[in-house]
């Protein structure tokens, strides 16, 4: 009898997402990394590349980027729906359960959804890290929000 080895799809929780563009002297996102997740290849002037199987997404590096550049995307959060985590840094800030405007990098409009959660610990230096609630086909597009109060 012929022996049947099982395999497993790789399931997936939060994982950073980086979009850096520029080519500049910067690493804050390589040294807060505990998992050394993220490294340049080159030098320090060279875009920031993720190793997805050590990212744990914590989004610690998400506040820690200076360029606003590095997102936290967890697809597999609903059947339906994905959180999105990002830096927000404009007053009012957003509430658990606010709901919103989801909207891309420009700030056009994408989606509706729901403020998820607002992060703001002292190690984040005044950066907030919102998680928002949204329809699975906008977590490529979606970095940011616009509110009712106008934000």
């Amino acid at each position: 009898m012929a022996c049947k080895t099982e395999i497993k799809e790789k399931k997936r929780g939060p994982l950073a997402v980086i979009e850096c563009t520029e080519d500049i002297p910067c690493n804050p996102c390589t040294t807060c990394c505990a998992q050394k997740a993220i490294t340049f290849e080159g030098s320090i002037n060279s875009l920031p590349k993720l190793d997805e199987d050590k990212c744990t997404g914590c989004g610690i590096c998400v506040a820690r980027c200076p360029g606003m550049a590095i997102f936290v995307v967890d697809r597999e959060y609903s059947e339906t729906e994905c959180l999105v985590s990002f830096p927000h840094e404009f007053l009012p800030m957003p509430q658990a359960g606010e709901e919103i405007v989801a909207s891309d990098r420009q700030g056009k409009p994408v989606c509706a959804g729901t403020v998820h959660r607002v992060v703001r610990p002292e190690s984040f230096d005044g950066t907030a890290v919102v998680t928002i609630k949204i329809p699975k086909e906008y977590a490529d597009q979606v970095r940011g929000i616009r509110t009712e109060r106008g934000v």
